[in-house]
């Protein structure tokens, strides 16, 4: 077929520009979204793994065969070839041969994937640090090999190891416990990554060691003495393990109390043996924290700035020994304990369920919806979803509508809902009238348009129009459609020359 297109010429309804039929605005999201559409047939396959541009991701598709594992081989793009490298399906014969690539990024790829030992042998020599620095996060690789790395000349593969193998065998613990690099002994014994106990002729020397002092607290059989040499401590860090640790004398509980760093109070706060006055001061102290960026480094030692991180933490604070009885908290005063009450894995009463399910906090209900959505009745899942705002799915598109059941009924009445993240869900109707898809593919917003363009009931006209829509992430949805006709896959490849 030519690449010469019709002279015909249609009008995008959402940037009125005029549009040939055939010609997406954005063709390389037309591309990439063919790259994943299950659809798309092997002669095509080829023909955009010779394109070499774009996202790659062509090489993470489930159903390539040897022969197009060859032909993406021998591209050597190594953005290809990276994407390939994280295929679960990939033969570890092709995984033998990436791992021999010239190209550091694709072994580190190879590096967090599952393999072969074979594979992890290889890497294991690679020259750049940061490609054994995957080895090290990898849990995938034999403990043998793993332990290699604990004697790698780089020290931040060593830190690397530490922090992501805090179960390592003893011996591979005790080196990365008296490596002479600061930064690789304190990842070993990390307040951030807890690590089982160290070795006890080791607890001395990490004690008295200004970089592991901190992690090694929660593992002290504390002794009066060193409770109050701890308590004096100037590291925020070991103030706050030290007020965490069940054998803290109750006198040093109360002066950590009112410690001057708020996320030293706010670990005495969810301690379960804190008396209720002082719990109550804490929590009012914290809840006093700044909101303004500006005053974050006002006092110079960085205590304003963790006031507020106290503030976020408490918010999210959940309680293990809260957990453990939630029926006694179920009616606290902070919304932290009713939160940890509500995710307790233990079955609650049927009234309490409700009670927290309806809680004045917007995390209380949350936790108790996400932790028996069975139980949450539609109008009660329906008012959770819609207060989970926007500004909470900015670093995850998660959302309580994807652990709650919305009927059918519900789901074609959100689709005229005023608000377009409600209308983002009419499209989880498998069975959505395709007059309402059509509706719902010219909408106003965005992601409606995204949410709705792989939809089995949308009519292909509809779906064509959107791969001229004006929105890039639309575009891919649409041309990544297992329904997009062949003869418009062939016309996308076609305008971009392949």
């Amino acid at each position: 077929m030519s690449a010469t297109v019709s002279a015909a010429v249609v009008w995008n309804c959402h940037g009125h520009v005029p549009i040939v039929r055939g010609t997406p605005v954005h063709l390389q999201m037309a591309l990439d979204g063919l790259a994943l559409n299950p659809a798309l047939p092997e002669g095509m396959i080829r023909r955009l793994i010779a394109h070499r541009q774009g996202s790659g991701e062509i090489g993470t598709r489930p159903d390539l065969t040897a022969e197009l594992i060859d032909e993406m081989i021998a591209t050597d793009w190594p953005r290809l070839l990276w994407s390939l490298a994280f295929n679960d399906g990939l033969p570890d014969s092709f995984r033998l041969r990436l791992a021999r690539h010239p190209d550091d990024t694709v072994r580190a790829a190879l590096a967090s994937s599952r393999a072969s030992r074979e594979v992890f042998e290889l890497l294991l020599a690679a020259p750049e640090p940061h490609v054994r620095e995957y080895l090290a996060r990898n849990e995938a690789v034999p403990d043998d090999l793993r332990a290699r790395l604990a004697a790698d000349p780089s020290a931040k593969v060593r830190a690397t190891l530490g922090e992501h193998w805090p179960d390592a065998p003893e011996h591979v613990r005790r080196t990365l416990l008296t490596d002479s690099d600061d930064q690789v002994r304190e990842s070993a014994c990390s307040v951030h990554h807890p690590h089982p106990a160290p070795p006890p002729d080791l607890m001395p020397a990490l004690l008295a060691d200004p970089v592991t002092r901190a992690g090694v607290v929660r593992h002290l059989a504390l002794d009066e003495r060193t409770a109050h040499r701890l308590c004096a401590d100037p590291d925020v860090e070991v103030r706050v393990e030290l007020a965490k640790h069940p054998r803290l004398p109750p006198e040093l509980r109360d002066a950590l109390g009112e410690d001057p760093n708020a996320r030293v109070r706010l670990a005495v706060f969810g301690r379960q043996d804190t008396p209720e006055p002082l719990r109550s001061a804490i929590h009012a102290h914290v809840l006093a924290a700044p909101r303004s960026l500006d005053l974050l480094d006002v006092d110079g030692d960085g205590s304003r700035f963790d006031w507020t991180v106290a503030l976020g933490e408490l918010r999210m604070l959940r309680l293990e020994w809260v957990r453990a009885d939630p029926l006694p908290h179920v009616d606290s005063p902070y919304p932290c304990l009713r939160a940890s009450a509500a995710s307790s894995p233990r079955p609650l009463p049927a009234e309490v369920v409700a009670r927290l399910l309806a809680d004045e906090e917007y995390e209380v209900r949350l936790a108790m919806a996400q932790r028996a959505p069975e139980l949450v009745d539609v109008r009660t899942a329906e008012r959770v979803d819609r207060e989970f705002g926007p500004g909470k799915t900015r670093y995850s598109p998660w959302r309580p509508a994807d652990v709650l059941t919305f009927p059918v009924e519900v789901l074609r009445r959100f689709a005229t809902d005023p608000d377009p993240r409600m209308r983002c869900l009419a499209p989880r109707d498998p069975d959505l009238p395709a007059g309402t898809a059509v509706r719902l593919a010219t909408d106003p917003d965005v992601n409606v348009r995204q949410a709705v363009a792989g939809h089995r009931n949308l009519p292909e006209e509809a779906l064509l129009a959107l791969l001229d829509d004006s929105a890039e992430r639309v575009v891919r949805a649409a041309a990544g459609s297992p329904r997009l006709p062949r003869e418009q896959m062939e016309r996308v490849l076609a305008r971009a020359g392949l």
